[in-house]
């Protein structure tokens, strides 16, 4: 990768470790339900799913066939209740605070483009004190097509008024890799997100691969400053 001169990351996953709100919610439906909770290798694999979006969290959550009949009122119970509990247990993942810390101190201006509705994203940034921090916040409300579209990372392009090729875009998820990759700008895929454990980001194409928050601070480190 050429010197950097701005991060793009994905939200959960990536930047943001949401999957213990989604876990909360689904242990509390299975509980009205008189169901037992998740246990520990359940949740591990309920993690596996949370970038596939509601419906797959849902039916993973309750053991569901895609096709039944609970499904789609099992999700809009999921999903309003999210809305009132979007920021109870998520945080940034460890080590992330200090990788904004060292692009703001370096000046190097960060934004997020995720497939989250705008519903959930932007009280989710600004529940973490994030919204004031980053320079663009893309989700799919703001473009004609989301991820695995390059639409969301040429529109943070046009706002932080750099040419793909100087941003980095930073994903847990293949359709993230897919969205640079049509782009044209330079990304990093990292391990330590929600991806299944089928998939392999070693494979996705991107130009680097990372296993943990810290070691895309080196990697960053590396790329903007040559420290």
């Amino acid at each position: 990768m050429s010197r950097i001169q701005a991060v793009l990351f994905d939200l959960d996953g990536t930047l943001v470790d949401s999957a213990r709100d989604f876990i909360a919610i689904i242990q509390a439906m299975r509980n009205e339900q008189g169901l037992a909770p998740l246990n520990q290798e359940q949740t591990a694999g309920f993690r596996q799913v949370v970038s596939q979006g509601a419906q797959a969290m849902v039916n993973y959550g309750f053991n569901l066939a895609p096709d039944d009949a609970q499904a789609a009122l099992l999700k809009l119970d999921f999903l309003q209740r999210y809305q009132t509990q979007f920021a109870q247990h998520s945080t940034l993942f460890a080590g992330m605070p200090e990788v904004l810390q060292f692009l703001e101190k370096m000046q190097v201006p960060w934004g997020v483009a995720t497939n989250k509705p705008a519903l959930f994203a932007e009280p989710l940034m600004q529940a973490l004190q994030l919204d004031q921090r980053c320079a663009a916040l893309l989700c799919p409300e703001h473009v004609e097509k989301s991820k695995p579209a390059p639409d969301m990372l040429y529109k943070a392009a046009e706002q932080l008024a750099l040419s793909p090729e100087k941003i980095v875009y930073i994903g847990d998820d293949l359709r993230d890799i897919q969205a640079a990759q049509a782009a044209d700008m330079p990304s990093i895929a990292v391990t330590y997100g929600y991806h299944a454990a089928s998939d392999n980001p070693q494979l996705w194409g991107a130009n680097q691969v990372v296993a943990s928050p810290e070691a895309l601070l080196n990697l960053l480190e590396q790329v903007i400053c040559g420290c």
